[in-house]
């Protein structure tokens, strides 16, 4: 099963542009979290719509944070990338059969509990508080590595 990896690619470049006193690129953002540029400009739509980074187009334009790391919870950002936290894949080859309904139903709770919990869990956590276990002494400084 492939795990979906926006939140933790949002969060990667979210705690990168807290670094940068400036703007950065789509492409600069990419570098950081190791895809392309397009991903990010994708994956960061919904985050400028929730008003957690603002853009500017043009030259020398690029993403900066909308408000302060401590005013951004991991649940507003897992909010605004608009897909569920948590999913698994239902058996769905026989509509009829009373087991696999039985079955689906089981897991449709238990995937509405753990999405709760998990999102009170992240609503507990600020974009500050993740910065905080960074040790920001041994990130390198050099453009030529992926960390900027």
């Amino acid at each position: 099963m492939k795990r979906d990896s926006r939140l933790s690619v949002a969060l990667h470049v979210l705690l990168h542009m807290a670094q940068r006193p400036t703007s950065m690129t789509s492409e600069e953002m990419a570098a950081c979290a190791g895809t392309n540029p397009v991903v990010i400009r994708r994956t960061f739509a919904g985050l400028r719509e929730a008003g957690i980074v603002a853009s500017t187009k043009g030259h020398g334009g690029g993403w900066s944070l909308g408000r302060p790391l401590s005013q951004i919870s991991l649940a507003e950002v897992q909010d605004a990338l608009d897909e569920p936290i948590i999913a698994l894949g239902k058996a769905e080859e026989s509509p009829g059969c009373l087991i696999e309904q039985a079955v689906n139903a089981a897991l449709d709770e238990a995937v509405v509990e753990a999405r709760a919990l998990l999102t009170r869990r992240l609503a507990t956590v600020s974009l500050a508080d993740l910065f905080g276990r960074v040790d920001t002494t041994k990130i390198p400084l050099s453009k030529d590595h992926h960390h900027v």
